[in-house]
Formats: C-alpha cells, structure tokens, sequence
C-alpha cells in the first residue's frame, strides 16, 4: 500500500515571499567570482563567532572529515533579531538544502541568509533520516547534568556562549541552531534519534548572507556523532576520536553583476500593535 504524502502547510506558490528565485542563487553559489576575505578553523569542542556582511558568502566545511556543527545567527546590528529554527521549519523542511533561507524571529520575520551550496544535498538514510538539522538543538551541559550527574564544560551550548562574549552578547543570546550536518529523523514511534555524519573530507555547506550577519559556529563535542551518548554510563572522552575541526570561509563576490536585482529583504511590515488602541490623553 502506497504512503499517503500529506501537502505541506506552507507552500512556495509563484511570486510569493516563499518563492525563491533560483536561477539567481544558482549564479550565487556557481559563481567563481568571489574574492576570500577570512578563512580559519574552529579547533574540536570549541566555538567562535565572526561577521558576514550582507551579499557575501559563507562556506562552513568538513576540512578533516565528518563533524557535526552548531550554528547560530543573529542581524549584527540588532542581535534581538535571531535565527527562528521552528519557524524555518514549517516554512521549508526539518532538514534544510539549497535554496531554503534561515528565517528570523518575531516581530522581525525575513530571511537572514539563503543556502546555496549543499555537497550533502539529498542525502536520507535508510530509514528516512536526512542531513542539517532543524528538528533538534544544541546539546548543553545542563541536560546533561541532570542525565550523568556529570559537569562537562565544552558541550555546544557553552561553546557557543564563550564564542559570543567578546561582542557583549551573553548566555541567554543562544537559541535554538541549525545542527549543520547532523543526520537526525524521527522513528516510527515519533522519537528523535540522531546518525552518524556522512560528510566527507571537503564537503559544504555554504550560504548567502541576506542581511549584515554575527554568526557563531561551535565544533560539537560529539564529533561526527558515530560514538554519540551523555548518559550515566558515558564518557565525554569516548567520543573525543570522532571529534574534527571544521573550516570556514567568508568570500565577497567581485562580479557585482550578480547582484543585479537583489535587494537586502526588509523585517515584515506588520505594525505589531495587535489590535490594541492606544489610549489618547483627554484634558
């Protein structure tokens, strides 16, 4: 018997703000005019935060090998605004691909950056799990406490708060990631299981920066996830031979032809007074 495939509750109709233009970021992430302005690599169990300005590129690779990453994104001049993962979600998938965009939070509501390059693109396991997370979160050493009895420094969560200090953002600023490269799905019985990544040595992930952008990027202290586990009977260490550094690079596009068109996407023009009226002083 045939599965039933349900339509999606949001759906990408022509010309509407889920419409993507994809003969354009197919020239974006092509494109082989691009100019390298930073590049480094994010050693295991570690985090850092850096800039990408809008119309620039974001490559995030497994340099060494499989290594999942937590990703984080914020609007740089206004970090109240941040990635809305349940959000892009509903709107595109649970695992995200090129052409989908990372979406903003209320009362903001646009696209932070659009993926254009994805080497992993397609990938399901054989039980329908698929690659760059929505459906999860970062792991953190406080679920983790309350699972081993266990204090452990270097979990995602705590990673990512280290990376964001310098530019006065605090421990309450990290949200919910993009799991980038996590192979994740759901079993028959609904639950959320996790595999192990499938990235090899060079493969990407990249994106276009819609809106001038702090990232922040932590290398999981579960590595490539295949020796996964924080319970009770598990050991940080275990799981310290399947950990790699991840490489990033930030590109700015010297063809400025490219951009022909394209304009940075405005917050939703929604007045958010939600139907209250406002009281007027009467004398």
């Amino acid at each position: 018997m045939a599965t039933r495939n349900p339509t999606p509750a949001y759906q990408a109709t022509k010309g509407s703000s889920l419409d993507v233009d994809k003969d354009f970021y197919t020239r974006i992430g092509s494109s082989k005019s691009r100019e390298l302005v930073e590049t480094f690599e994010i050693p295991i169990r570690s985090g850092k935060a850096f800039q990408v300005n809008q119309g620039d590129v974001c490559r995030i690779s497994t340099k060494y090998g499989p290594q999942v990453g937590d990703l984080n994104i914020w609007a740089k001049e206004n970090p109240r605004e941040r990635f809305w993962a349940s959000r892009t979600r509903q709107l595109h998938r649970s695992h995200v691909t090129t052409f989908d965009r990372l979406w903003s939070c209320l009362p903001y509501l646009r696209p932070m950056c659009t993926i254009v390059g994805d080497t992993l693109a397609g990938y399901s396991d054989d039980v329908g799990g698929r690659v760059h997370d929505l459906l999860g979160t970062r792991c953190d050493p406080y679920v983790n406490q309350m699972l081993s009895g266990k204090a452990f420094d270097f979990h995602c969560h705590s990673n990512l708060t280290r990376a964001i200090l310098p530019f006065r953002l605090a421990e309450s600023d990290v949200h919910d990631v993009l799991n980038v490269f996590q192979v994740t799905g759901l079993n028959k019985d609904g639950q959320y299981y996790m595999e192990p990544c499938p990235a090899k040595a060079g493969d990407y992930f990249e994106f276009f920066a819609e809106i001038d952008l702090l990232c922040a990027l932590s290398t999981c202290p579960g590595g490539d996830l295949s020796a996964w586990g924080w319970g009770k009977d598990s050991d940080a260490d275990d799981m310290l031979q399947c950990c790699r550094p991840l490489a990033v690079e930030i590109f700015k596009l010297t063809d400025q032809r490219l951009l022909e068109g394209w304009q940075s996407p405005q917050p939703v023009s929604y007045a958010g007074i939600h139907g209250i009226k406002m009281p007027t002083f009467q004398a």
